[in-house]
């Protein structure tokens, strides 16, 4: 059962609901879901309204807005992005570029999205990160930087950003982290072999990784839903 969805005081557009038998109650964990190029925070109310997870116990789910900036692939037009993105070098061999200032202050704000669940009763290692596309990269790049052990990680048709940096300034928290790493074999917009990468990347890392590929492309279907329900649910109901 859905509690009222409302917009935030916080900084960032964003909006939040509970769920579970009473929309009353303290939430016993939050799941924090950060969308992809040119959506907002709408985009995901209906995955996670067709979460089951009343086994967990209420739980809150926050979707914040990103922020408008112009994007550089899409002809500088202004569109809610995490950050800019760059076309691919014409040799592919070389190292796409990104855009590591916008990665930086998004990243902060995320990290201010878990220190606010943490400030409303929410301990750190209740709070899931999840997040498709741009927000898939925004998830591991903050949870796998986050001084606190969180709850998890569900990482949806994305990849991993600033790879090159990522062992030095992963913190200890993350060491046994798990991660719900998923991909569409059929994705041509973050294409497969990126999200193959950011598993070997993190299992390398030590998180405890479950891998799911979907015959999709670069979307969610009705399975990984109902996979990502059953995750959640192993990770929070203990």
């Amino acid at each position: 059962m859905l509690g009222g969805m409302h917009p935030d005081t916080f900084s960032l557009d964003l909006l939040e609901f509970l769920t579970g038998p009473d929309a009353a109650a303290a939430p016993v964990a939050s799941v924090i879901v950060l969308h992809g190029l040119g959506a907002d925070g709408r985009d995901f109310v209906p995955v996670a309204q067709a979460m089951d997870l009343s086994a967990v116990g209420p739980v809150r789910f926050v979707l914040p807005s990103a922020p408008e900036r112009p994007v550089t692939i899409n002809g500088g037009y202004r569109m809610r992005a995490w950050y800019d993105l760059y076309p691919p070098p014409a040799d592919p061999a070389q190292p796409r570029p990104e855009d590591e200032a916008g990665l930086r202050g998004s990243q902060a704000i995320v990290q201010q999205l878990i220190h606010r669940e943490v400030a409303r009763g929410v301990p750190a290692h209740r709070v899931v990160l999840m997040g498709f596309s741009q927000g898939c990269a925004m998830s591991l790049l903050t949870g796998l930087r986050a001084p606190e052990r969180l709850a998890g990680l569900v990482a949806l048709s994305g990849y991993l950003p600033l790879p090159d940096t990522t062992a030095a300034e992963a913190s200890e928290a993350h060491r046994g982290l798990p991660v719900f790493l998923a991909h569409g074999t059929d994705d041509d917009i973050v294409v497969l072999p990126r999200g193959e990468a950011a598993r070997d990347a993190l299992t390398a890392l030590g998180c405890a990784v479950t891998w799911r590929t979907y015959p999709m492309a670069h979307e969610v279907c009705l399975e990984q839903i109902r996979d990502i329900n059953a995750w959640l649910v192993q990770q929070l109901a203990a």
